[in-house]
């Protein structure tokens, strides 16, 4: 497979998160997954922004629903940010929680022929998502081929860890989102649950008391998965800059960092967990060889 030369296109969905100025700097396009406030439906990152979601959802006592992109707008949204020929790696949150990936597959099928569209499960979500587009575009910027930056990402999606922590349980146990977290919600009043990802499936990992243990747990659980190895990490939260902060010191201090960012956990997962949700997601890093100069 030859090498790209400004021929590769990169689609996320809104269920990624990355920091200001990602999206221009690693042209990344981001299509909105929906949601639906009772009868409104918006585009997320659109026509609703994280502090218009957190405001109507205070304002109307709603709890909001998500629904993916549907094909068409997948066909739309692809045919709108590429030329016919190009390449489209496609981006999107882990098929066994969220329909998109099933519809950019559709769209993808579609556009056979016109467009190389090759969608990809991140077996995950949030920053994972945002940290794969970059790599994506880092690795076509220095010589590598389709196939490789694929199994690259692939690699990350098999590897990459997040631990979250909760801090209101209605979001989630109406979303039905959480593997096993209804039948446990009986036992959880007044606990902090902490949520692991787990081969795409978000399972409930343990119920602590306080909200500073929550925190603490998450941080020790993922210094046990990842150890001293070099990761590139990210700090994600829903309106709770306080537990950040309180998560960005501890990863510091902790883990072997290579990035360390931190992020607002996109408005698509925060509709499904609730604010106050915070957490951490790393995975290892591998350094990107320069194919064209054979530099790293």
């Amino acid at each position: 497979m030859e090498a790209l030369s400004n021929k590769m296109r990169i689609v996320m969905d809104s269920a990624g998160d990355m920091p200001a100025g990602w999206a221009q700097e690693f042209e990344v396009e981001i299509i909105p997954i929906n949601i639906q406030f009772g009868e409104q439906t918006f585009l997320s990152g659109i026509d609703l922004s994280n502090k218009d979601f957190y405001r109507l959802a205070d304002e109307s006592g709603v709890i909001p629903k998500t629904s993916q992109p549907t094909p068409q707008q997948f066909i739309q949204f692809y045919e709108k940010v590429a030329k016919a020929g190009e390449t489209i790696i496609s981006v999107h949150v882990t098929g066994k929680l969220s329909g998109t990936l099933d519809s950019a597959r559709i769209a993808a099928r579609e556009l056979a022929g016109k467009y190389n569209v090759i969608p990809l499960d991140s077996a995950s979500g949030s920053a994972a998502m945002g940290y794969m587009a970059r790599e994506a575009r880092l690795m076509e910027r220095a010589g590598a081929t389709v196939e490789q930056i694929v199994q690259r990402l692939e690699q990350i999606s098999r590897n990459v860890q997040i631990i979250l922590t909760l801090n209101t349980l209605e979001y989630a146990r109406r979303s039905g989102r959480v593997k096993a977290l209804q039948a446990a919600l009986a036992s959880l009043l007044n606990v902090k649950p902490v949520i692991l990802l787990k081969e795409g499936v978000l399972e409930l990992g343990d119920r602590v008391r306080t909200r500073s243990r929550a925190l603490e747990f998450v941080v020790e659980t993922i210094c046990q998965r990842l150890g001293q190895q070099l990761v590139n990490v990210a700090v994600v939260h829903a309106e709770d800059p306080q537990a950040a902060e309180t998560l960005l010191q501890s990863a510091q201090s902790r883990l072997n960092c290579n990035d360390l960012i931190v992020t607002d956990l996109s408005i698509g997962i925060a509709a499904n967990l609730g604010p106050g949700t915070a957490g951490i997601i790393a995975y290892p890093v591998e350094e990107i060889r320069d194919e064209k100069n054979g530099k790293l």
